[in-house]
């Protein structure tokens, strides 16, 4: 008969992701992820069978809650162009004020381009992102266009942001989507 997980998958996949946001995607080896979480790396074996599908693991648990999270700020914004802007300022929350530890975040989108299964995750993201900041145009002459372009102008001023680091990251985003609504004039 199984032993009774002490601890959820969901739980587990948490600490690994924390490691990861901490100490980069190396840093999550069986060793280290038994020892925050408390588990025999015998066990992690048992769960995972290898390191990638432990890291795979957990990336896939990341992209379920940005899915989640994109998702829950698509129903609430209006659907106007300053709705777009509400979304995507409300996605760059979780990236924080420090641009070195953004940088280091980078890492983890190193990991998503590399594996094929998190790369097509990360590409049904960005059509569920783009259809929904689209929604957000419904009245312009190609709203699908529009947000293409504005997802673009987003990660460029998540980068640009890095770079000067010149207060808090959402306030930054906003300002320059706000710059770019007012270039394109939608």
């Amino acid at each position: 008969m199984p032993r009774r997980r002490t601890l959820s998958d969901e739980q587990l996949l948490a600490m690994v992701l924390a490691l990861i946001h901490a100490e980069g995607p190396d840093a999550a080896t069986f060793a280290a992820v038994a020892k925050a979480s408390g588990l025999s790396g015998s066990t992690l074996v048992q769960r995972f069978a290898t390191k990638a599908a432990m890291l795979r693991a957990a990336l896939l648990y990341a992209w379920d809650r940005l899915d989640a999270e994109t998702a829950r700020l698509a129903e609430t914004v209006p659907k106007t162009p300053e709705g777009a802007i509400t979304l995507l300022v409300g996605l760059s929350q979780d990236y924080g004020d420090n641009a070195a530890a953004y940088g280091e975040g980078l890492l983890v989108l190193r990991e998503d381009f590399r594996d094929p299964v998190l790369r097509a995750r990360g590409a049904a993201w960005g059509t569920a992102l783009t259809a929904a900041i689209a929604r957000c145009f419904g009245s312009a002459k190609t709203p699908e266009t529009i947000a293409g372009l504005m997802l673009a102008q987003w990660q460029g001023s998540l980068i640009w942001w890095g770079f000067a680091a010149d207060g808090p990251v959402a306030a930054y985003v906003e300002t320059e989507l706000k710059r770019f609504l007012t270039a394109v004039k939608p």
